[in-house]
C-alpha cells in the first residue's frame, strides 16, 4: 500500500474523502469488485484525532498484527489543581502497557510548594520550565538544598524526605518519573498527614512540647500543593543546625557534552555520572528534522518516554511478524517493552526532542547497524540476500541519531 502525503492527510481530516491507496484492494473472487480503501468514514469519527494520528489510521505496509497501545498524552489525563499549582499523571491505569515507569506533569506557581513527603519509589525528575529549590535529608543525618533551573535533573531514593519549591518570577514545570508504573500520587507520605494521624500527647511527648502546640494543625487535603512564601538565597535558608549531606541529588544535564551525530545528539545521565539515580537510567535525545533515533533495542529493561517538543513517529517491532507504528508531538508519553526493535523518526520541520527513561542503574543499547557490522560478512549477506554495496555501508561506530546526507 502506497502512502499518501501529509500534507493531503490534512484534507481528509477536514472531513473529505480521499484514497488512501492507489491499487485496489484484492476481492475474495475474481468476479467481485474490488474497491480502492476510502478513508471517508461515513460513521460518526473524530477528525482532529485521526490527523493526529496519521500511521494508526494509514499504517504503513509493514505494519502487521497486534500490539498494545504504546502512546498516552498528559493533555488527555486528569488535573489536580491546588492553591499552590497543578499536577497531573500518566501510569499504567491510563496507558496499561506501561509496568516499570509512572510519570507526573507538575507546575508549581512562583512561591508554590510540594510539601515535605517521601515515597516507596525512587523519584527522578527533568526539569522543563523555570526553577525550583528542593530539599532533601539522607540517611546519614546529612541535609541538601539546591536551586535548578530547566534542564536539570533531580533523584530522590526511595524513602528519602523531600520538597520542591517554585522559585524566581513564574515558578517552574516538570517531570516526575517514579520506578514503578503502578505508582499514584494519592500513595505519597505526606508530612501534614501524618502529623493529622498522631495523638498530640504523642506529638508532645517525641517533640518535648506542651500538646497545645499542635491545637491548629492545618489538614492535609489543603497541603499537598499550597502556596508559600519566596524563599531566600541557598545561603540564608541553609539549615543552621545538623549537617550538609555529602550525596549530591541533583546534575546539570545540559551541561553534559552530547554525542553528536549526523541526525542530531545525545546526552545519557546514569549512575555513571550521576551516582545517585540507581533506579532510573535516562537519554535526552534530538533529533534534527529529516533525521532519525536509528533502528535499535535495549536489553536491560522497558523504555519509557515524555516528547518534549517537536513531532515524529515510532515504529516498533514485536517479534512473531507484529510491528505498529505511532505518532507522537510534544506533552505525549511512548513506551517500549522489553527489547523490542523500534526507531523514533522525526516528522516536522523543527528539532523533535524527547526523553528515554529506563527502570535501570545503566543505559544501553544495541544498534542493528553496529551489530551487523560487526557480524561475519558472508554470515550476514546470507541470511539477507544483500549485496556487497550494503556491507561496505554498515558501520561499527555508534551512531544513535542518523541522516542521509544528500
Amino acid at each position: 500500500m502506497a502512502n499518501f502525503t501529509r500534507r493531503n492527510f490534512m484534507s481528509f481530516a477536514a472531513g473529505g474523502t480521499m484514497m488512501l491507496a492507489a491499487g485496489e484492494v484484492l476481492a475474495h473472487d475474481n468476479d467481485t469488485k474490488a474497491y480502492p480503501f476510502k478513508a471517508d468514514f461515513p460513521g460518526p469519527h473524530d477528525p482532529l484525532r485521526e490527523q493526529e494520528n496519521k500511521d494508526l489510521v494509514n499504517p504503513p505496509a509493514t505494519d502487521n498484527g497486534t500490539l498494545p497501545n504504546l502512546r498516552y498524552s498528559f493533555s488527555d489525563a486528569h488535573i489536580r489543581r491546588s492553591s499552590g499549582g497543578w499536577t497531573r499523571q500518566v501510569t499504567n491505569r491510563e496507558l496499561g502497557v506501561s509496568k516499570t515507569i509512572a510519570g507526573v506533569d507538575m507546575r508549581l506557581n512562583a512561591g508554590g510548594i510540594r510539601e515535605l513527603h517521601w515515597h516507596k519509589e525512587g523519584e527522578w525528575a527533568f526539569m522543563t520550565y523555570g526553577h525550583a529549590r528542593v530539599t532533601a535529608f539522607d540517611t546519614e543525618g546529612g541535609w541538601f538544598i539546591d536551586d535548578i533551573s530547566a534542564g536539570d535533573l533531580w533523584y530522590f531514593p526511595p524513602g528519602i524526605p523531600h520538597s520542591i519549591q517554585g522559585i524566581g518570577n513564574d515558578g517552574c514545570e516538570f517531570l516526575l518519573a517514579f520506578d514503578d508504573g503502578g505508582f499514584d500520587e494519592d500513595s505519597t507520605f505526606l508530612l501534614s498527614d501524618w502529623f493529622k494521624h498522631i495523638p498530640p500527647e504523642v506529638l508532645a511527648k517525641n517533640f518535648n512540647v506542651p500538646v497545645s502546640t499542635f491545637a491548629h494543625l492545618p489538614s492535609p487535603k489543603d497541603e499537598y500543593i499550597f502556596a508559600g512564601k519566596l524563599p531566600g538565597n541557598v545561603a540564608s535558608e541553609s539549615p543552621k543546625k545538623g549537617k550538609k549531606s555529602t550525596q549530591k541529588f541533583t546534575h546539570r544535564m545540559m551541561q553534559q557534552s552530547p554525542i553528536i551525530s549526523a541526525g542530531g545528539e545525545v546526552r545519557i545521565t546514569d549512575s555513571s555520572n550521576f551516582p545517585v539515580s540507581k533506579t532510573i537510567a535516562a537519554a535526552l535525545v534530538e533529533i534534527a528534522p529529516g533525521g532519525m533515533r536509528e533502528l535499535h533495542w535495549h536489553p536491560n529493561n522497558d523504555e519509557w518516554q515524555y516528547y518534549l517538543e517537536g513531532q515524529g513517529r515510532m515504529g516498533v517491532f514485536a517479534s512473531s511478524g507484529q510491528a505498529r507504528t505511532f505518532d507522537y508531538r510534544a506533552g505525549d508519553v511512548g513506551y517500549v517493552p522489553f527489547a523490542m526493535g523500534h526507531y523514533i523518526e522525526n516528522t516536522g520541520e523543527t528539532p523533535l526532542r524527547f526523553l528515554e527513561l529506563f527502570k535501570s542503574d545503566y543505559y544501553a543499547d544495541i544498534s542493528l547497524n553496529q551489530w551487523l557490522a560487526s557480524t561475519p560478512v558472508e554470515l550476514v549477506k546470507q541470511h539477507l540476500n544483500l549485496d556487497d554495496n550494503f556491507m561496505s555501508a554498515l558501520s561499527a561506530n555508534k551512531n544513535p541519531v542518523v541522516k542521509n546526507i544528500p
